[in-house]
């Protein structure tokens, strides 16, 4: 699992974070939510070792990933998604992939197909650049690019964002079904925070950098002061 403790991140004057402490567990899904500007984004940056805390500690498995480097980190099995997506679009499809593997000793053949076999839209355009890809395809592909290296955490930062709401609703339920198929530790940043609930078992919320939040996922999602202040769910 991952565990947040007391984690503080600044950029010079402006505090992303503050004293932010929750747990991922292993094989299930926890949302982070929050506006624009809440830290959701710092936060998972944090985990993957592209910024440094000011204080506070993040554990993988009761191994600290605080001072070591994002390829490092990536090697222990924490897989980012970043967002925008982040695929090289002068690279096809299967390019792009075997970069992905690159950083794990995987059996690339194997992990190929695997990824094929989870998104077949990715086989039908393996030999296709990027950049020609539709938004919904592409964040397929950016996921497959993390998968391919076996992680054991997968980070997602607005997998939805920009895509129309049917492509949405079939990548919630691709993340839903490869937390259960693939026993996952998943940390999903969304601001669509309805469509995150809806897959989610824990959810933590953000506010200006702290938590306001931190609990069952339907909970959060009942809770009509959360819905409105915080999440933007207004009926």
């Amino acid at each position: 699992m991952i565990v947040v403790e007391g984690l503080s991140v600044s950029f010079g004057a402006v505090q992303a974070l503050r004293d932010v402490s929750f747990e991922a567990q292993t094989g299930k899904i926890t949302a982070v939510l929050g506006s624009n500007g809440a830290g959701k984004t710092t936060l998972l940056r944090t985990i993957s070792g592209l910024k440094e805390p000011a204080s506070g500690s993040v554990m993988l498995n009761e191994r600290s990933l605080l001072h070591v480097k994002p390829e490092n980190i990536a090697r222990l099995g924490v897989g980012h998604v970043p967002e925008g997506r982040g695929v090289i679009g002068e690279f096809t499809v299967e390019e792009n992939l075997r970069l992905g593997a690159m950083m794990a000793k995987v059996n690339l053949s194997a992990g190929l197909e695997e990824q094929y076999e989870r998104f077949p839209v990715l086989g039908e355009r393996r030999k296709q650049h990027a950049a020609k890809l539709s938004g919904g395809e592409r964040q397929m592909l950016a996921m497959a690019r993390a998968l391919i290296a076996q992680p054991s955490v997968l980070l997602l930062d607005e997998p939805s964002l920009g895509l129309a709401p049917l492509v949405t609703s079939q990548l919630m339920h691709s993340i839903h079904d490869l937390c259960a198929t693939k026993n996952l530790t998943v940390i999903l940043v969304e601001q669509n925070a309805s469509t995150a609930l809806r897959i989610s078992d824990h959810a933590v919320v953000l506010h200006l950098g702290s938590v306001v939040a931190n609990d069952v996922a339907s909970k959060i999602a009942a809770d009509e002061d959360l819905r409105r202040y915080y999440l933007g769910m207004v009926e």
